[in-house]
């Protein structure tokens, strides 16, 4: 077997049917409770955090690579970027003052 060849890639199966089942449990919570709505975000909010911390390891393959540091700082700004797309988007969306 040479170097580069791992084998059936096991961590992608792996990932990919617990974000199904993420996914799954999500719709079917949102569904078929009767949770408050502030509940329902809070626990949609937690599964995408868990979702996306599943891809970067399983799919993106966060833990290899020669350099720690930069990894690190791609993490933060990725991070940082996804923040202020989402609070932003959730600010325009909440305020109601449209541009006339």
């Amino acid at each position: 077997m040479s170097k580069g060849h791992k084998g059936f890639p096991w961590n992608h199966v792996i990932g990919f049917f617990l974000s199904i089942a993420l996914t799954i449990f999500a719709v079917l919570m949102v569904q078929y409770t009767d949770f408050s709505k502030s509940t329902v975000m809070f626990i949609i909010g937690t599964l995408a955090i868990l979702q996306a911390a599943i891809q970067l390891f399983m799919f993106m393959h966060i833990t290899e690579g020669k350099s720690g540091v930069i990894n690190i700082i791609n993490i933060t700004y990725s991070v940082f970027l996804a923040v202020v797309i989402v609070v932003g988007s959730i600010w325009i969306l909440t305020t109601g003052h449209a541009a006339h």
